[in-house]
């Protein structure tokens, strides 16, 4: 990457644009997005360890799409280890389904409806056979308390293994076909024809342009946040054990004694980088010193990112921190001097803006906020005074996060601890009118990735760290890039 001219202060990502230069890459389609930092990701987008943003579900749907979900810390270990198995049996294709018995009321089938963007709950018998779909068109008008079975929908299409060995054109015919845009994938009638999945017309054309995030054994791939304090080489050694392919260790202020202590009792446990597929990451941090610290340490990657986030008030409480792209350029040049890598971590609220990390260095960027509206999040959908759907959100230093993470500890302690605060414990996060889930803002993310590299001339983000150049603007130049939905005469 090169600098038009040698700023005189730290930048942003809004204080930056890219000039575009002679190319021989003819489609967005060829540019390879995968990242070389060995955590398998194929598209270079991670779901922040936010309790908001990262669950079962966005881990799942990441990885199918070639991304990544850290899991947050404040997970009870039990459930982290059954999330992580449950990721790893996961299809790489077919969707896992909602369901509910003939006996499930419409009310029930109402409430799952929202954890999926295809709109439709399987019916399924004693043997996990499909006996059809109930969706919104079911519902309208009708008593909440009646049994799905009385008003099932069977008109969604049936799919059979045989029948997604269809070359994809074809399957996307047959599923757009349907005005559910929705057909149910079932196992051979040899084994049973238990309900597999949903697959939607949709998803057939996101499958010829995402490769999944998959282990060596072809699983789906998951990473999990450990916290400095817990007893780092027992939590590591677990979640190892159970499958997790990348070890984030996370606190606010990474470059700090704790954190170089945590980190060489976890390398301790995953050993030598030569010898394990195991990534460490760690941070968050915002200087050269901060990045070689911790890769001497053990860690494989840093994470850079101190206030850039959209729920954090790290900066107006203590102002600690340092402009995102400023801080990526410089600890993505010292990792890359020592053999690391490091993810931008924050401050991403436009396509353009992961363009801009991965062109400073970065091998992967972490979404929290934006990501934290969307069917696949944990949180529950909720609806505004003017019909809206909306999720909540919330930072992971803010009063709301420490009272779920202190839950264990005597009333005075936590009483204390409830007294200082930095983040948010409340927001808004609209869904997109008419879509919603992660993989629609995946779309969006990565053809604007995609087309800046088209635009550098480069194939790779490997190459697009090479080639990109990037100049620098003030206020009026980034107002003038924003498009207008009005006249503005």
């Amino acid at each position: 990457m090169r600098l038009l001219h040698t700023p005189s202060t730290d930048l942003t990502y809004d204080d930056c644009f890219f000039l575009p230069a002679r190319s021989a890459v003819t489609s967005r389609f060829d540019v390879d997005l995968s990242s070389d930092d060995g955590t398998g990701t194929t598209i270079p987008l991670i779901a922040a360890n936010m309790t908001a943003v990262s669950g079962r579900r966005m881990a799942e749907v990441m990885a199918r799409r070639g991304g990544l979900a850290v899991l947050p810390q404040d997970l009870a270990p039990e459930r982290l280890h059954s999330i992580i198995r449950s990721v790893k049996q996961r299809d790489h294709i077919v969707d896992h389904p909602l369901t509910l018995t003939v006996d499930g009321t419409l009310g029930q089938a109402a409430d799952l409806l929202p954890k999926r963007p295809h709109g439709i709950v399987v019916v399924i018998d004693e043997n996990r056979r499909p006996l059809g779909t109930i969706s919104a068109e079911e519902i309208v008008g009708r008593d909440s308390f009646s049994p799905v079975g009385e008003v099932l929908s069977t008109d969604v299409p049936v799919l059979t293994p045989e029948d997604l060995d269809a070359a994809p054109a074809e399957l996307h015919a047959r599923i757009a076909a349907t005005h559910h845009d929705a057909a149910i994938v079932v196992e051979a009638e040899a084994d049973g024809g238990a309900l597999r999945g949903v697959l939607t017309a949709t998803s057939v054309l996101r499958s010829t342009i995402y490769r999944p995030a998959v282990d060596a054994d072809g699983n789906l791939r998951v990473a999990v946040a450990v916290g400095i304090n817990a007893d780092v080489a027992a939590r590591v050694a677990e979640l190892v054990e159970v499958g997790a392919d990348v070890i984030v260790l996370d606190t606010a202020h990474g470059h700090q004694d704790k954190m170089l202590e945590a980190l060489r009792a976890a390398r301790g446990v995953i050993g030598p980088r030569e010898s394990t597929a195991v990534r460490l990451a760690a941070g968050n941090i915002v200087t050269a010193e901060g990045t070689r610290e911790l890769i001497e340490a053990g860690a494989d990657i840093v994470k850079v990112g101190v206030g850039p986030g959209a729920m954090c008030t790290t900066r107006m409480m203590t102002g600690v921190g340092r402009p995102q792209f400023s801080a990526v350029l410089e600890c993505a040049a010292e990792a890359r001097r020592l053999g690391g890598h490091v993810w931008a971590d924050g401050g991403v609220r436009h396509p353009r803006d992961v363009a801009l990390a991965l062109a400073a260095g970065a091998s992967n960027v972490m979404i929290g906020s934006w990501f934290a509206g969307t069917y696949e999040s944990p949180g529950q959908m909720r609806t505004d005074e003017k019909g809206r759907r909306y999720k909540e959100n919330f930072g992971m230093a803010s009063k709301r996060a420490v009272s779920h993470r202190t839950a264990h500890e005597d009333a005075f302690a936590r009483a204390r601890k409830g007294l200082f605060e930095e983040g948010i414990s409340t927001s808004r996060m609209f869904l997109a009118e008419g879509k919603g889930g992660v993989e629609d803002l995946l779309d969006e993310i990565t053809a604007g990735v995609r087309s800046s590299c088209t635009y550098a001339g480069a194939g790779s983000t490997a190459e697009f760290r090479e080639r990109a150049v990037i100049g620098l603007q003030g206020p009026a130049g980034y107002a003038e890039g924003r498009p207008v939905s009005s006249s503005w005469s």
